[in-house]
């Protein structure tokens, strides 16, 4: 979850929401991404798709297995579909997201019996921390905000 953080600040020192995924395998880093969505303009362009895609890609397979993704913040349905359909085995994320969470907080998509794949979910890795990237940089957007233009 560390190196998710870091990708969370380097999507924050870009102006981007600060979210940050990491997807490991055999206990080593195998990608890592952060949001791209300004940069970018793509509605798609979330932590967790990028560092889907990139593992795709390296792997020469669009089956995850054997793989755990790390993410800053609850996944949404986006991606916790996403997340599905690489048959990623396993998700870990630090803070909860009440309005767009999709792993347990507004939807509980993993736990759906109807889906043929199942996710393992742990919930609350370095939340104190990921919630203090996210707070700062909406406090941070606030300000620049309310300052004379």
């Amino acid at each position: 979850m560390a190196v998710a953080l870091e990708e969370a600040r380097a999507a924050s020192a870009k102006g981007e929401v600060p979210i940050g995924a990491v997807i490991v395998r055999d206990g080593q880093v195998f990608t890592r991404a952060h949001n791209l969505r300004e940069e970018r303009q793509d509605p798609t362009a979330h932590a967790e798709l990028l560092a889907i895609k990139q593992a795709a890609l390296k792997e020469g397979s669009w089956r995850l297995l054997n793989s755990t993704i790390y993410v800053t913040l609850e996944p949404c349905i986006m991606c916790v579909g996403a997340i599905l359909l690489a048959r990623i085995p396993r998700l870990v994320f630090g803070a909860r997201d009440e309005r767009a969470g999709a792993a347990g907080s507004l939807y509980d998509i993993p736990k759906d019996k109807r889906l043929t794949h199942r996710i393992t979910v742990v919930s609350g890795a370095l939340e104190k921390e990921c919630s203090e990237v996210l707070t700062a940089f909406f406090q941070d957007l606030r300000a620049k905000d309310a300052q004379p233009k």
